[in-house]
C-alpha cells in the first residue's frame, strides 16, 4: 500500500514530484472521454523514467503471438491496443534551455486532477540559471467534441531578469509501444502538413499478416497565442513542429492554447474523407473561445455526475475513492459508441493490451445499469451479438459446437496468448449469459432476449453441451480442464463456479425459447432432441459440495491442499504474483479473487443465509484479493451476511485500490473494470439493493466510519435518490412515474 496523492472529495492532487512515483502519478491522472484517453504524462522534455501512453479506442494491433511451442486452436496472434501519435508534445525553453524536471532546479510544483471538471492541471516555477519562471499546464479531453483535445500553457517570468522564450508545440508520429516486440515501431506515417501556426500528421498502423484492419488516424493541430510564430525547419519525416517565441519581462506572462483534432477510420471510409473530416472538426473548434469549449464539456460532465454521484460524509478517503472509481469508469466509457467495450486497462496503460475481457459483463453490466440509461448496457450486450462469428470460430479452433466468446479480444477472435487463461476460463460464456438475463431483470425490456439475446443464449447453450462430458462412474455431467475466475487453479476438474454457469445458462435459454416468437424459433432451429439433452445435462450436472464442511468446493481437489490461511503468509512475501513461483502458487490453497463467492454474488437470493455464512467464512480466509475484482464482491456478501468491519475494510480496499497502490501494480495503469467495484460494495452491499420479480428492495445500514451517504439509482425511467444518515433511510422519487419499492421487507411508495 504506497499513498501519493492527498486526500481530498473532488481531487486527485499532489504536492509532492518524486521520479520513482512519475509512473505511478501518471497513472493515477489519467484522462479520457470515450474515445481516446491519455496517461497523466508530462508534455514537455522529460528525460527521466515514464511511460508515455495515448490511446485511440478500437485502435488496436495483431502483434505475432510468441509461446516456447505451439499448441493446435492456439492463436494466432495477440491482439495489442497501439499507442497513439503523441500529439500533445511540446518543448519549451528558457533562454536557449529545455525545461527538464529530471533535471532542473523547481519548486510549488502541484498537479491536480478536478474529478468534477475532468481537467487536469500541472504548475511549478522552475530555476535555470539567473531565470525564474511559473509554469502551468492545463488539458481536457472534450466529452462535449469527443474528437478535440485541448491543451494552455502560462508561462510567467517570476525572476528579475527578462527571458528569452520559446515554445515548440508538436505532433510526433515515432512512437511505439513499450511492450513490442524488439523495438517494433507501430504507425507508418503517411503524410505530414507543417503551417507556422498549425499542422497535421496522418499516419497508419504497419501492415500485418493476420488480415485484420489497418487504422489510419489523422490528428491536426491549432494552436492560439499572442507569441510570434516563427517559420522552423520540419524536424523530421514523422513530426511536425510550430514555434512561438517571445521576451519577457519580469512578471509578464505569455499563454499558449493548443487545440487538436483526432480522426480514425474507423468512422471514415476513405482517406479523402477523413481528411475532410479533420479539416473541418478544426474549423469548427477554431470558432469557439477556450472558456466556451470548456464550459461545455464541463456541462457533460456535470449532468454525468448529478445522476451517478455517490456522497459519503465523515469519511473523506471513501469519498474520494468512489468518485476516482466513477471518474475513470465514465472517461473510459459511457456507451456512445456500441463498437467499443471496457478494457481492464482503459485508456490507463498498455498492459492486457486494452481489450475486452469478462470483466465487463460480470462487473460492469451492474454497475451502467444502475448510473446510465439502459441503451448503454444495451450497446455492451450488442457488441457481443456482433461478434458471433469470432465466437463460432473460436469454439471450432477447439472442435467444438455453438459458440465460445473469447476471453481476450477486439473483433470477436481470440487473441490471448496464455492457454490456460484462453481456452480453459471459459466461465466467460455463462457470464455473457447471465448479462443477458441481468439487463432483462433489471430494465423489465425483453426485446434484447427475445431476439439477439436468444440467439447468443442458444449458441452458446450449444457450446457447454458439447463441452460437458458424461460420466458413466457418477452418473453426472462434468467439465474437466477449465481455470475458474480464481487464475491461481490452472486447469482444474470441475469448478463449482464454471459448471453452475454451464447449468443454469442451460435453463435458462430453455426458458427463452418457450417464449420467442414462432419466427425467431425457427431461426434458432433448436431439435427437440437438443432441448432433451440440455434439460438432461441440467438435470444431472455434477456440482462439488463438501456436506461436513457445508460448503461448494471450488474444484475437485481443492480440500486436499495444504489448507492454511493467508494470515499465516508472512507480509513479506506479499503479494503472491511478485514473490513466489507460478509453480508454488498453484500448488498453495491461496484465491486470487472469488470463485465460489463470485457465483453466490451472481445468485446471492438463491442460497440460504447459511449456506452463503459457511463458504464466505471458508473461502474468505484463503482469498488474498490480488486480482483488482476481487474486493468488492466480497463487501457485498460481508455486509450480506452483517459482518460490517470486513465489508467495510473490503469497500476501502476496492474503492481506493489504485490511489492506495494495494496490489503494487498501478504503474501499468488503472484498474478501470475493478472501478466499477466501489459502486457494488456501496450500492448492493451497504444499500442491500436487490431487484425480485421486477421490483426495487433495499436494506440499507450505514457503516459506523460514516456520517452519512447517498446516491441516485437509474430504475425503469425512474431516477431515485437513496440517502441513508444516523436517523435511518430516506428515499425520494427524482423523475419518473410513481414506484413502489420494498425497504426492509415493508412496501414504500415513491411519488414526485
Amino acid at each position: 500500500m504506497k499513498r501519493t496523492f492527498e486526500v481530498t472529495p473532488w481531487n486527485i492532487v499532489t504536492h509532492d514530484f518524486k521520479p520513482e512515483d512519475k509512473r505511478l502519478q501518471e497513472s493515477m491522472t489519467s484522462l479520457g472521454n470515450g474515445y481516446m484517453g491519455m496517461r497523466g504524462f508530462f508534455e514537455e522534455d522529460y528525460s527521466g523514467d515514464t511511460l508515455n501512453g495515448i490511446y485511440l479506442g478500437g485502435v488496436w494491433y495483431p502483434d505475432k503471438t510468441r509461446v516456447g511451442w505451439w499448441k493446435n486452436g492456439y492463436p494466432d496472434y495477440f491482439g495489442k491496443v497501439v499507442n497513439a501519435v503523441n500529439f500533445i508534445k511540446m518543448h519549451i525553453k528558457i533562454n536557449g534551455e529545455a525545461i527538464d524536471l529530471a533535471k532542473d532546479q523547481f519548486s510549488d510544483f502541484e498537479l491536480n486532477l478536478d474529478m468534477k471538471k475532468a481537467l487536469l492541471t500541472r504548475s511549478f516555477t522552475v530555476t535555470k540559471g539567473d531565470a525564474k519562471v511559473a509554469v502551468e499546464f492545463v488539458r481536457f479531453l472534450s466529452v462535449a467534441q469527443p474528437e478535440l483535445s485541448v491543451q494552455r500553457v502560462r508561462v510567467q517570468n517570476v525572476g528579475s531578469n527578462k527571458v528569452d522564450l520559446v515554445i515548440d508545440s508538436a505532433i510526433d508520429g515515432d512512437v511505439k509501444n513499450e511492450d513490442a516486440n524488439y523495438d517494433e515501431r507501430f504507425w507508418e506515417v503517411l503524410s505530414t502538413e507543417q503551417g507556422t501556426d498549425s499542422g497535421n500528421v496522418l499516419a497508419e498502423t504497419t501492415p500485418n499478416p493476420f488480415g485484420t484492419p489497418r487504422f489510419t488516424s489523422g490528428m491536426e493541430m491549432r494552436n492560439v497565442t499572442a507569441l510570434t510564430a516563427d517559420k522552423v525547419a520540419q524536424p523530421s519525416e514523422k513530426e511536425v513542429v510550430n514555434e512561438f517565441t517571445g521576451v519577457l519581462a519580469p512578471n509578464e506572462s505569455a499563454q499558449l492554447e493548443k487545440r487538436v483534432i483526432i480522426v480514425t477510420s474507423r468512422d471514415y471510409d476513405t482517406q479523402a474523407a477523413l481528411t475532410d473530416a479533420m479539416h473541418q472538426l478544426s474549423d469548427k473548434v477554431a470558432g469557439q473561445s477556450y472558456d466556451e469549449l470548456l464550459e461545455a464539456h464541463e456541462q457533460v460532465w456535470a449532468d454525468r455526475w448529478n445522476k451517478s454521484d455517490i456522497v459519503i460524509d465523515g469519511d473523506t478517503e471513501a469519498q474520494q475513492g468512489i468518485r476516482f472509481n466513477l471518474f475513470e469508469l465514465f472517461s473510459t466509457y459511457y456507451g456512445e459508441d456500441s463498437r467499443l467495450n471496457i478494457g481492464p486497462k482503459g485508456f490507463t496503460g498498455e498492459k492486457y493490451g486494452g481489450a475486452t475481457y469478462w470483466d465487463t459483463e460480470a462487473f460492469a453490466v451492474p454497475v451502467y445499469l444502475g448510473i446510465t440509461d439502459p441503451k448503454v448496457t444495451r450497446n455492451l450486450l450488442m457488441y457481443r451479438y456482433k461478434q458471433l462469428d469470432g465466437a463460432y470460430h473460436n469454439a471450432k479452433q477447439q472442435g467444438l459446437k455453438g459458440a465460445l466468446f473469447p476471453m481476450v479480444t477486439f473483433d470477436g477472435i481470440e487473441c490471448h496468448n496464455e492457454w490456460e487463461i484462453t481456452f480453459e476460463e471459459i466461465h466467460r460464456n455463462g457470464d455473457i449469459a447471465f448479462a443477458i438475463y441481468n439487463y432483462t431483470r433489471y430494465t423489465g425490456d425483453t426485446s434484447y432476449v427475445l431476439n439477439e439475446g436468444s440467439k447468443v443464449l442458444t449458441e452458446i447453450s450449444r457450446f457447454w453441451a458439447d463441452r460437458v462430458h458424461y460420466s458413466q462412474r457418477n452418473k453426472n455431467y462434468m467439465i474437466h480442464g477449465v481455470t475458474g475466475p480464481d487464475e491461481y487453479e490452472n486447469n482444474v476438474d470441475n469448478n463449482w463456479y464454471t459448471n453452475i454457469l454451464a447449468q443454469w445458462t442451460l435453463k435458462y435459454t430453455l426458458q427463452i425459447i418457450k417464449e420467442v416468437s414462432p419466427e425467431q424459433a425457427k431461426k434458432l432451429n433448436v431439435s427437440e432432441d437438443e432441448k432433451k439433452h440440455w434439460q438432461d445435462i441440467v438435470d444431472n450436472m455434477y456440482l462439488p459440495y463438501d456436506k461436513d464442511l457445508n460448503i461448494f468446493v471450488q474444484h475437485d481437489g481443492f480440500l486436499d491442499k495444504d489448507l492454511k490461511p493467508v494470515s499465516e503468509i508472512p507480509a513479506d512475501q506479499l503479494p503472491l504474483n511478485q514473490n513466489w513461483s507460478w509453480d508454488k502458487i498453484l500448488r498453495s490453497p491461496y484465491i486470487k479473487q472469488g470463485d465460489v463467492l463470485q457465483g453466490i454474488w451472481d445468485f446471492i437470493d438463491d442460497f440460504t443465509p447459511e449456506q452463503k455464512k459457511s463458504n464466505f467464512d471458508f473461502y474468505e480466509q484463503y482469498t488474498v484479493h490480488e486480482s483488482s475484482l476481487s474486493p468488492a464482491i466480497y463487501s457485498v456478501l460481508a455486509a450480506d451476511l452483517h459482518y460490517e468491519e470486513k465489508a467495510v475494510e473490503l469497500y476501502e480496499r476496492t474503492a481506493r485500490l489504485d490511489l492506495d497502490n494495494y496490489n503494487n501494480d498501478t504503474v501499468d495503469g488503472l484498474h478501470i473494470t475493478a472501478m466499477t467495484g466501489g459502486w457494488i460494495a456501496v450500492v448492493q452491499g451497504f444499500a442491500g439493493m436487490r431487484v425480485r420479480d421486477g421490483k426495487l428492495h433495499y436494506a440499507p445500514f450505514l457503516p459506523k466510519k460514516w456520517s452519512h451517504y447517498s446516491f441516485r439509482q437509474v430504475f425503469r425511467d425512474r431516477l431515485i435518490e437513496v440517502d441513508v444518515d444516523q436517523d435511518g433511510s430516506h428515499f425520494k422519487l427524482i423523475d419518473g412515474e410513481p414506484i413502489t419499492i420494498d425497504v426492509a421487507g415493508k412496501p414504500v411508495e415513491l411519488s414526485k
